[in-house]
This record gives C-alpha cells, structure tokens and sequence, in this order.
C-alpha cells in the first residue's frame, strides 16, 4: 500500500491548466454539497493554493476537506485565519480535516494535537480526522488496544474544544493479527458516541470488505465517508466517480443507516485527463445520480 507520508514525500510540481465541460457545472443542482479531500490536489496546492481553492469551487464543491497542516507551515503557506478567508471568499466550508496524530497517540505528547484544534477551531471545522497511523506500532492486538485507548483520550480533549475526532482507513486496518483487526479494535475499543469512522470506500473494497454490511454492523457509526472509484483494469487506481466498477448506487442507499452527513470526493492519480475537469465530473456524478 501507497501510504499518503510516501506520496506527500514524493510529489512532483504538475503544470494545471483548467478548462472546466460548462455542461457539468450548469447540470449542478445548488442544493447538493459534496466535499473534496484536498489530497486530491496535492500537487498543485504549494504552487498556487488560493488559484486552487477558487478552482474547486469552480468545479462545484462547497466543502473541503484539508490535509498536512502544521504550525510552521500552515495550509501550503496560509495560516488558519488567512486560509479560512480564503475559502470564505470562494463560499467554500472546511467540516474535516486529516491532521497528523502520531505523536499523541504513539507517544502521549499533546503539542501536536493541541496545534490541531487550534487551527480545526480557527476554520470551522467540526471534525479532526485521524489520516492513518504508523503501522510500526501495529504489530500485536495489545498494540491495537493501546491505541485505540489513545483514540478516545484524544477525542475527550477533541470534545472539550468543541471538536470531534474521525478516523479513516486504508486497507491495512484488516490485516489478521492475534485473532483480531485493527478495524475490528477500533470499533469494539472507542466509544462509538466520541469516536466517528471516516469510511473510504475504495480502501474498504480493496481489503475484500463490504461496505454495506459494515453499516449495517455500526449503524449510526460512519460519520464521513470518501467517494473515491476503483479504475476497472488497474484496479489499484482511481478513476473519476462513476467510470469505475464500485457500485455506489447501491452503497449510498443505506448512507442514513451508515449515518453519513459529510460526502467527500477523492482521487489520488488522475490519468489522462486534468484534474480539474476531473473533481468536476466526479462532483456532477455524486450530486446528479447519487443524490447525496
């Protein structure tokens, strides 16, 4: 698995010109909000992060979902304030935001997370959303309890600033250790009331579950979710919604039972087509045939 520390490490500056189909963006009803995880963009966001912002909701989305902030850095050289604005400018709301957390829930020091609320809180957000977590410290079904304790201290602090805190997968969560899964851990070992699930549906099906039946399982339990489709000949890739071969039709028939609020697009690979053009038929697809 691809993991995103690797793919922040290795991406490359992409040239974007963008020509967004005007047939898309008149086929979008107003009423829809559909988010964008800005992952997605990871490329072109350093180079020009207010043109992007403008860009996206140009493509149709009134809600992003943000990654990699730090203090130091900000979001791609914005503090909170000056990003937040610039949203507000572009009528876009940031609900979640994947920030790191390895350094509360590895090793107990609450600096890191501390700045996290602070920047959370400074842009409206709601939820602080737990990206993944170093699998070196995923090696026994012990481990996975330790942690899990660290998930619901984590959002006790999250909740006493006004913040919830998410989780979401990748596929490595369901790897058998000691007669368990990590995934497994997570749901039994936080309080589903402190703790919300962040579903990534690609993720889920590339491990060989089924996204339905978990919602069933925990209902009420999937706050959030990340549309993103599986390319049908390399299936280890994104395509825009809809091309690919996961049936979200039916998987978004049981969203209210899931207990989904936040439907956020992501693609992490764009082939022969500009992202912009991209994130637009995708957020069209989601809002005019699934109906979220």
């Amino acid at each position: 698995m691809t993991t995103r520390r690797k793919f922040l490490t290795q991406a490359g500056m992409l040239s974007a010109g963008v020509i967004l189909a005007p047939r898309l963006l008149s086929a979008m009803p107003a009423s829809k909000i559909v988010g964008l995880q800005m992952y997605s963009l990871r490329d072109q966001l350093p180079k020009d992060p207010k043109g992007v912002i403008a860009k996206i909701a140009a493509a149709g989305y009134k809600e992003v979902e943000t990654f990699g902030y730090s203090k130091q850095g900000g979001f791609w050289g914005l503090d909170a304030k000056a990003f937040s604005d610039v949203l507000k400018a572009n009528g876009l709301k940031t609900p979640s935001g994947h920030f790191g957390m390895d350094e509360f829930l590895l090793q107990g020091k609450t600096t890191e997370l501390e700045n996290n609320i602070a920047a959370a809180n400074a842009t409206g957000m709601s939820f602080i959303v737990i990206p993944s977590v170093n699998g070196e410290a995923l090696k026994s079904a012990d481990s996975f309890k330790k942690i899990a304790e660290k998930m619901n201290k984590a959002a006790e602090i999250c909740g006493k600033a006004g913040l919830k805190l998410g989780y979401h997968n990748h596929n490595f969560e369901w790897k058998p250790v000691d007669g368990t899964t990590f995934y497994d851990t997570i749901l039994k070992e936080t309080d589903a009331k402190l703790v919300h699930m962040e579903m990534d549906i690609f993720w889920v099906i590339r491990a060989g579950q089924d996204p339905v039946k978990l919602f069933k399982q925990h209902p009420g339990r999937f706050a959030l979710c990340h549309i993103k489709d599986r390319d049908k000949k390399q299936t280890d890739l994104n395509t825009e919604i809809g091309k690919g071969s996961i049936d979200f039709k039916t998987i978004m028939m049981h969203a209210k039972e899931a207990g989904l609020k936040h439907f956020i697009v992501e693609q992490e690979n764009f082939t022969n087509i500009d992202p912009y053009v991209s994130i637009a038929e995708s957020a069209a697809y989601v809002k005019n045939v699934l109906h979220v």
